[in-house]
């Protein structure tokens, strides 16, 4: 665990994503939470360690996604998110929750962990901002979009401490199956001219600005590359085939999730296939709609 500043804690060693908190002068306020029930428990004893038993009055949570949102059980109650992820947590049924355990199908002691999962929805939702003032500290909730239309970051100005959800990938292929490119790239954007003191990702290490420019690249090749070949003609698939084996080297890819990986991969260059897609079909219909009083008139002087 890290003390980024005064009251300022981040931990990158949980399963699947990176938590933190802040104490303030009126309780703790916490974002995103450990996945695994026994993390979540864990952390929860930790922050009333160093909280001096303060409540914890909020928990952020920085998208829908389950890495980030299924801990909050464990911790409060009161769960802050942006408003299309609340739309999402409030479908979370019994069939989310036996995906959830399936997915631990061979991890038998964590997949028993999650037979008392609750899902703890937002009853405080926000679209575009919202800031949080507990005694001296800010904490401000910025929807970025990107990584899923529901994604936010949360910054603490005074602080200068970022918690970037999943917006930040350091050590592994980002995840797309829900992405915007261009709106990511925007985020990052976005984040650089913030120039926060201390970055904490979705996933990897803590770090600063310097490092987003690896991710930009990442993502600027992946769209350059995509667009090259929607002009030349290639169907979405040919796109993927073909640029898959040139996205992978870029970040690690371990040989047990080899397959997982470059299907996440084909999937993300599917997202932005489609954005391309989306954006020249879209120029076509404007296009149409411009030419459209000249076609009228052709048609008027034809009848005369």
């Amino acid at each position: 665990m890290f003390e980024l500043a005064p009251g300022v804690f981040a931990e990158t060693s949980f399963y699947n994503s990176n938590t933190g908190f802040i104490v303030t002068s009126e309780g703790v306020v916490c974002f995103d939470t450990p996945m695994i029930p026994n993390e979540a428990k864990a952390w929860r004893a930790t922050i009333e360690e160093i909280s001096g038993g303060s409540p914890i009055r909020y928990v952020v949570v920085t998208d829908h996604h389950r890495g980030h949102c299924l801990g909050s059980q464990w911790l409060s109650d009161v769960v802050i998110a942006q408003e299309l992820a609340w739309k999402h947590m409030r479908n979370y049924g019994d069939n989310f929750k036996q995906r959830v355990r399936d997915s631990f199908k061979k991890q038998a002691e964590i997949r028993a962990q999650f037979d008392e999962l609750r899902i703890v929805v937002p009853t405080i939702t926000f679209q575009d901002r919202l800031t949080i003032v507990r005694g001296s500290r800010v904490i401000r909730m910025i929807h970025v979009k990107g990584h899923t239309p529901a994604t936010s970051i949360i910054w603490l100005p005074k602080e200068r401490v970022l918690f970037a959800g999943d917006i930040v990938w350091l050590d592994q292929h980002p995840f797309m199956t829900q992405a915007n490119s261009a709106e990511w790239l925007e985020a990052l954007f976005l984040i650089r001219k913030m120039d926060p003191k201390y970055i904490v990702p979705g996933h990897g290490p803590v770090c600063s600005v310097n490092e987003l420019d690896y991710l930009i690249e990442y993502l600027t090749f992946l769209r350059e590359r995509t667009r090259n070949l929607f002009d030349a003609g290639l169907t979405k698939q040919e796109t993927a085939s073909l640029l898959t084996s040139e996205m992978r080297p870029w970040f690690p890819v371990p040989s047990k999730r080899s397959s997982k990986i470059e299907s996440q991969i084909r999937s993300g260059i599917g997202r932005v296939y489609d954005e391309f897609r989306r954006a020249s079909e879209a120029a076509k219909a404007e296009a149409q709609k411009v030419n459209e009083p000249d076609r009228i008139t052709d048609i008027a002087v034809a009848k005369e």
